[in-house]
């Protein structure tokens, strides 16, 4: 009983100490919540928890110059790391440090780890990971919802809020929940192909499957809080969802696809082949849903790939304000003849989504619905679909064709 009380004590010293540590005014967590967190529960505090342990840690220059080589060799894009298993690992060399740094028993700090969300951990900003050397001037911050101020902690564990929409000066280390799949081999490792001479050339490529593909896209901004990183764009196909006047998601594009509906998007223009598509799929769909067409639309996703993760109302009135518009004329189906294959404009009837926002993933942000540019009226040299977002504004461009 005694060893519970001096836990429960501590815990609600450091959460307490996240409030009084800023002179900005927050939500401190409470003791509730601190007995919820020695009791085995994973509060919202958490997170702040972990990152000003973290920072607390990185107190030591030892410890820094250790996580500056993890980050920076971590193959896995924007240098980013699992923080659950990297504070774990090494034999608990993270843990160790966090808890001589926050005065926490290891065990209390890995049951907090392993009880809170996955986490990631890195350098969202790109020229933060240019300036940081290692050195004390570092932050480290968390949020949990895109665009949310995040809460940040120096070395010495003095707490302040970010901007959301601008970075500081100082380097900042992020632990947001997970966007990367880290059970996945990281796509964009070179392979070498011709070694030591021995004269090995690569089969040519084979041709593209039929389908429907992207082959160049145009966005006006990012879609993302910069502690979040690099944008997530993701192109989805929506069609009729069985005999009903609902959409249903039939097929995903973008960087957790496999090939070849595989594209990565971390700017904001692309270009290369991505499938959207197959000529299998779409014959499918066309058989089953005669006279329906498919609507080509964009989010940038926040933190569960391929899934569309937005309040019902949002994207029925985004659909409502677009199809109002343009008389509905904002689908598309496969026009191909003999001589040419095309990809055109073709009347919506479905105008209902269902979505449901998980409580600790953000809402994707919804980018919009491609629309053909003859319907809009504007078009982009190299482009021939526009995609209309909220309000029916011009979020961007795309270049799609049936091969």
């Amino acid at each position: 009983m005694l060893r519970n009380t001096s836990r429960l004590t501590a815990l609600a010293l450091v959460v307490g100490a996240l409030a009084c540590s800023d002179r900005t005014p927050t939500t401190a967590p409470d003791e509730a919540s601190a007995r919820n967190l020695a009791g085995g529960a994973a509060p919202a505090a958490t997170p702040e928890l972990l990152a000003r342990s973290f920072a607390l840690a990185l107190g030591d220059p030892a410890f820094r110059a250790h996580v500056k080589a993890e980050l920076d060799r971590s193959p896995f894009r924007e240098h980013k790391l699992p923080f659950q298993r990297f504070v774990a690992g090494d034999g608990g060399r993270a843990l160790s440090a966090m808890a001589r740094g926050s005065g926490l028993a290891q065990a209390e700090l890995a049951r907090a780890a392993d009880g809170a969300i996955p986490l990631e951990l890195y350098l969202p900003v790109p020229a933060h990971r240019g300036a940081w050397t290692g050195g004390a001037d570092v932050l480290v911050a968390t949020a949990i919802a895109d665009h949310e101020a995040p809460v940040a902690f120096d070395v010495r564990g003095n707490r302040r809020l970010l901007d959301p929409e601008r970075p500081p000066a100082t380097p900042v280390i992020a632990v947001v929940p997970v966007e990367t799949d880290f059970s996945a081999a990281p796509a964009g490792i070179e392979i070498c192909l011709i070694c030591d001479g021995g004269g090995y050339y690569p089969p040519p490529p084979a041709p593209p499957a039929p389908g429907l593909y992207m082959t160049k896209a145009h966005f006006v901004d990012d879609f993302e809080g910069w502690l979040k990183g690099a944008p997530e764009f993701e192109v989805h196909i929506l069609g009729q969802k069985g005999q009903t006047d609902s959409l249903s998601d039939y097929q995903c594009a973008g960087e957790k696809q496999p090939a070849p509906y595989y594209f990565d998007q971390n700017n904001l223009d692309w270009s290369g082949s991505a499938m959207l598509f197959s000529k299998t799929q779409l014959d499918a769909y066309n058989a089953a849903h005669p006279g329906q067409n498919v609507r080509v639309f964009v989010v940038e996703d926040d933190d569960t790939a391929c899934e569309i993760k937005a309040n019902r109302d949002i994207i029925g009135n985004l659909f409502k304000a677009v199809d109002g518009a343009y008389k509905a004329v904002t689908a598309g189906n496969d026009s191909s003849n003999t001589l040419v294959k095309l990809f055109k404009q073709a009347n919506a009837f479905q105008k209902l989504w269902s979505a449901i926002a998980s409580f600790f993933n953000t809402n994707d942000e919804l980018v919009g619905t491609a629309v053909a540019s003859d319907v809009v009226g504007i078009s982009y040299p190299g482009y021939n679909w526009i995609v209309k977002g909220e309000n029916n504004a011009t979020n961007g461009w795309l270049a799609l064709s049936m091969k």
